[in-house]
């Protein structure tokens, strides 16, 4: 029997792109059954568009500064995910807000990472904001992307404790860790079929998934 063929990735990022290389080595050693067709970066001087070369990847440059608007640079980053043939859009470091119309046209079939525990924390500054609170617990967050910013159901967290004398530099660096750790986790699950997205929202193993995933809690 063949095995089912590899779900093709669409990444998009806006800077580093660390995310963007853990998801490509996790494919590249196997550990997820996908592939990543092409890589996109809404910036010329993105960091990751070298490391995404570098990796053998495919890379499109589609400066958003460039268009006359939102709805132009999303016309032309669909046009590239569309001709690319990804079947799930992976926002990885991704900082420009889409509109409800592309997060509709993508419902079920985009995700992105976020930097804290949400719903707790969205929007930026999350490690600086933890601190400021005073939290003992922090983590990141795998969630399907919906038409309002960092709302989407989330699917899979990890969390990380809070330490004396922690910055927003330490924190950052521990959160990245588990980021990338649960985001090919995440992708590889919907590529194995077991994270589907519903009409009633998402599914884990074909029962509804009504809290997220916690990293090191499933398996």
């Amino acid at each position: 029997m063949n095995a089912a063929p590899a779900l093709a990735l669409a990444i998009v990022i806006s800077g580093r792109g660390s995310n963007m290389v853990a998801i490509a080595q996790a494919c590249a050693r196997g550990q997820l059954a996908a592939r990543v067709a092409l890589v996109i970066a809404d910036r010329r001087d993105a960091g990751g568009i070298a490391l995404a070369r570098q990796l053998g990847l495919e890379v499109a440059v589609i400066p958003a500064r460039e268009y006359a608007g939102r709805a132009a640079f999303e016309a032309a980053l669909r046009d590239a995910i569309e001709a690319s043939g990804a079947q799930l859009v992976v926002l990885a470091g991704f900082m420009r807000i889409l509109s409800p119309q592309f997060a509709q046209h993508y419902a079920g079939r985009m995700l992105n990472i976020h930097p804290s525990l949400l719903p707790r924390f969205p929007g930026l500054h999350t490690h600086a904001r933890v601190l400021a609170a005073r939290e003992r617990e922090h983590g990141a967050s795998v969630h399907f992307v919906t038409g309002e910013l960092d709302a989407g159901p989330v699917v899979l967290q990890a969390r990380v404790p809070v330490l004396p004398g922690d910055t927003a530099a330490s924190l950052s660096a521990r959160v990245q860790q588990q980021e990338h750790i649960i985001y090919p986790r995440a992708i590889g699950y919907i590529a194995a079929g077991r994270l589907r997205w519903t009409a009633a929202g998402p599914e884990f193993d074909s029962r509804p998934l009504r809290e997220p995933l916690v990293e090191g809690q499933c398996t």
